[in-house]
């Protein structure tokens, strides 16, 4: 893919999970709308676990944010992630695959991936996530490498075939348990945050075949440096630790005001 300029491989984000390689002096030179963008979905995100733990503690109906409208608010808020973290990848990558950074912010969204395993495992033993949202950023991140060296319709349409696979093809053509992450095994076990790379694999495609037609200058107007811009920014610059530390907060809360109406 072509070269956009040096200054954008340094200075923007390369993850969709705010893995950020700019020092914080660069701020004005991050594409803002690509964090306030993200805010925006851990918002969603923020909000559609609320109602999930809610649900756990029985505060409210069993099964409320498992149909209707919850799940499909929970199907947007996934997909949006999955497309901003494509984005960002190919933008981060546009003027060559940088290995060292794409290699760092691997290990370190492995890492956080199986810290959410090992987290959840003990805590839900029957419902452990398994394959999560970060898993599949992981994977997708992993696959990405590829479409970096064909033009941008070939994502798109690969991302297009993903969907037709997920809609026309039999579910659980594959029997194995270690098949499951590809969507298409019949073994998938109940989880509390399970995304298959198909049809997940799909957005993230998408966010790579529709990141040249998105803006890609850093902003060059105030309203950047003003701290009311800044607040609602941070969130999507530090995506990860919010992902991370969210949920935790979140069951706490709950439960402190679980035990006062008992």
């Amino acid at each position: 893919m072509a070269a956009t300029g040096s200054w954008l491989s340094h200075t923007i984000d390369v993850s969709g999970d705010t893995l950020s390689l700019a020092p914080r002096s660069t701020y004005q030179s991050r594409l803002l709308w690509l964090d306030l963008a993200r805010g925006v979905a851990l918002l969603g995100m923020v909000v559609f676990h609320f109602a999930r733990d809610l649900e756990m503690f029985g505060l409210v109906t069993s099964g409320t944010t498992m149909t209707g409208g919850w799940a499909a608010f929970a199907r947007l808020v996934a997909g949006s992630f999955l497309f901003l973290s494509g984005v960002s990848f190919d933008l981060a990558h546009r003027g060559g695959f940088r290995t060292r950074p794409w290699a760092r912010r691997f290990v370190i969204i492995c890492g956080a991936a199986g810290l959410v395993t090992v987290a959840t495992l003990a805590v839900f033993p029957t419902r452990f996530i398994y394959f999560g949202i970060l898993h599949a950023i992981a994977a997708a991140s992993l696959i990405g490498v590829i479409f970096l060296y064909f033009p941008a319709m070939a994502a798109l349409f690969t991302g297009i075939a993903i969907l037709a696979m997920d809609n026309f093809l039999a579910p659980g053509i594959l029997e194995s348990q270690w098949l499951v992450w590809t969507g298409l095994s019949a073994a998938a076990r109940p989880s509390l945050d399970f995304i298959p790379l198909v049809p997940w694999l799909a957005p993230f495609l998408f966010g790579m075949a529709l990141a040249p037609l998105l803006p890609q200058e850093a902003p060059r107007s105030s309203w950047p440096t003003k701290p009311c811009v800044r607040i609602a920014a941070w969130p999507g610059q530090h995506s990860l630790l919010v992902y991370l530390l969210h949920q935790p907060l979140l069951l706490g809360v709950i439960w402190v005001f679980a035990q006062i109406l008992r």
